[in-house]
């Protein structure tokens, strides 16, 4: 054994999160989270760990950045011929974790996932920094490349092709996605591992949702 972990400890508070307190509708409750995060000024309270699978169950996972929150889910952007981009091509189902140790407290969100209308894209990528925006441009996000000079090459020629400009041009590969959700389980941690965790499940033939609580 490289590290022996078995020894790391972490008693959480005893703060309750109870049924009878949330409110009926779960993107509710994780904007007043996501609120109380950025109050807490946590570093990077939106950033997000990403699960997609492949058509033969084969995951993958990695760290995304939230961009926005509306009653119909969670949006972040990227490459759509990355990893990510194929293999929800493939398959549309995702699934998404945010954790806040700070405020111990995770949130783990299950859902379908769609594109966003490309205009919104357009708008978001030309709201970045000019960097961020030759930066998606230049890069074949998840490609083999041979070195870094390559990307360096792409950037300095997209810095005198657009040295005029403000703003590039969304390219056709980049934009948003949503994550519609239909399971979100809110965690909070309590003392001696009796964690709450109560759950949100879509109930589709009335558009509601059913609030249960799990044991930790």
């Amino acid at each position: 054994m490289l590290i022996d972990l078995k020894h790391l400890r972490e008693e959480y508070s005893s703060s309750s999160l109870d049924i009878a307190g949330v409110p009926a509708a779960p993107m509710a409750l994780f904007e007043q989270w996501m609120q109380e995060a950025l109050q807490a000024e946590l570093p990077e309270p939106n950033a997000m760990t990403l699960a997609t699978c492949t058509p033969t169950a084969y995951p993958s996972a990695r760290i995304v950045l939230l961009k926005g929150l509306s009653e119909e889910g969670f949006i972040f952007y990227t490459n759509y011929n990355s990893q990510k981009g194929k293999e929800l091509a493939q398959n549309p189902r995702a699934a998404l974790v945010l954790l806040w140790l700070e405020l111990q407290r995770q949130v783990r969100i299950e859902g379908v996932v769609e594109k966003i209308a490309p205009s919104a894209s357009q708008t978001y990528f030309q709201s970045r920094p000019k960097g961020s925006q030759i930066g998606a441009v230049a890069s074949p996000q998840s490609a083999t490349i041979e070195g870094r000079e390559m990307l360096e090459e792409k950037v300095k020629a997209l810095e005198q092709q657009y040295a005029d400009h403000s703003q590039l041009p969304c390219p056709e590969h980049w934009g948003g996605y949503i994550v519609k959700p239909s399971r979100i389980e809110f965690w909070k941690g309590r003392a001696s591992r009796l964690h709450d965790r109560l759950v949100y499940s879509k109930m589709e033939e009335e558009g509601n949702w059913k609030i249960e609580r799990l044991a930790p």
